[in-house]
């Protein structure tokens, strides 16, 4: 541990994105804090590392977030509810997400946080926003409205293992010799790898001239969800007929692909709804800030089978998924 790095809050520490950025902020030597449900499954696990603190709490409740941001100068807000397992849940996500955000502001305040880290959706906004989309924007706003400084990152599709856009990706494409789609699967979008993802989150740690910047994140490559499709099943070797009809309600395909995958149709649902609008990013200052290697969907796509079979942290190879040259 670095005592010159700041000392850094993760809220969603066991989730999609968590997980991968407390493993890479631990290897970089920064301090870090998780604050979890329950510190006994996440030490289950995640183990213990050194310089990684665990502590129990809930973002609905104002004095256990404060608690958690004691002492702290930075924190990543990696919180959102998507639907729930349900499609019952869908109402209420955006309230849950509503009142965690203005706990963490108020507390954050009181506490003196210095910066605070979010990782938000693009989407231009308007009347035609999804409405999950409309929830991650405001949850920025507020986070924002607070007294510690703003880093906003607006990502596309993340594409990993384990994510809910992968996994209904590959389940799709896997079990199902003909894809029956909804015209929105047109829809263009800029997927991002979630190694550049974390990549990113990191790099703003340690440049300051992020701070107080909504940045827009996305791949190399700006594609139809058809193209992304008919890319994973090149990298699989899989032949697959792809048709779009204009009846498919985000409803009833929400249902159907919860019927084929193992993503819940709450969560199904949000993502589905988000098809209607381009997710393309309008702000590349972020290349400059923080130059990396941008890694394109094909071989994010490999990267994830591999990760999918073998478990984090192994590199693919041609022969792991596929992919020709």
């Amino acid at each position: 541990m670095n005592e010159t790095k700041p000392r850094v809050l993760i809220t969603g520490a066991t989730g999609f994105i968590g997980g991968r950025l407390l493993r890479a902020l631990t290897k970089e030597g920064f301090p870090v804090r998780c604050i979890v449900r329950s510190s006994e499954r996440f030490r289950k696990r995640f183990g213990e590392s050194p310089g990684m603190e665990v502590v129990e709490g809930d973002l609905l409740n104002r004095e256990s977030t404060r608690r958690a941001l004691e002492g702290m100068d930075a924190a990543f807000y990696l919180v959102h509810s998507m639907g729930g397992r349900g499609m019952s849940e869908i109402k209420s996500f955006a309230e849950r997400d509503r009142k965690a955000a203005e706990n963490f502001v108020r507390a954050s305040d009181e506490t003196g946080l210095s910066r605070v880290i979010y990782l938000g959706g693009l989407g231009e906004m308007g009347d035609n926003l999804s409405e999950h989309l409309k929830s991650r924007q405001h949850v920025g706003e507020i986070l924002a409205s607070g007294s510690a400084r703003a880093t906003i990152l607006r990502a596309a599709n993340i594409i990993g293992a384990g994510g809910a856009p992968f996994e209904m990706l590959r389940h799709l494409a896997e079990k199902l010799p003909v894809m029956i789609c909804p015209r929105w699967v047109e829809t263009l979008a800029q997927p991002i790898a979630v190694q550049n993802v974390i990549e990113y989150c990191v790099g703003c740690l340690n440049v300051p001239e992020t701070t107080g910047s909504s940045l827009d994140i996305g791949g190399p490559d700006i594609i139809s969800y058809r193209t992304l499709m008919e890319i994973y099943c090149r990298v699989r070797g899989l032949h697959r007929i792809i048709i779009t009809v204009p009846v498919l309600t985000p409803l009833l395909s929400s249902y159907w692909i919860n019927l084929v995958t193992p993503v819940p149709a709450g969560v199904v649902m949000p993502l589905l709804e988000g098809l209607k609008n381009e997710v393309i990013c309008r702000d590349n200052r972020i290349r400059e800030l923080i130059p990396i290697r941008l890694i394109p969907m094909e071989e994010a796509i490999c990267m994830a089978l591999v990760e999918s079979s073998e478990g984090p942290g192994k590199l693919p190879s041609v022969q792991a998924c596929l992919l020709s040259r």
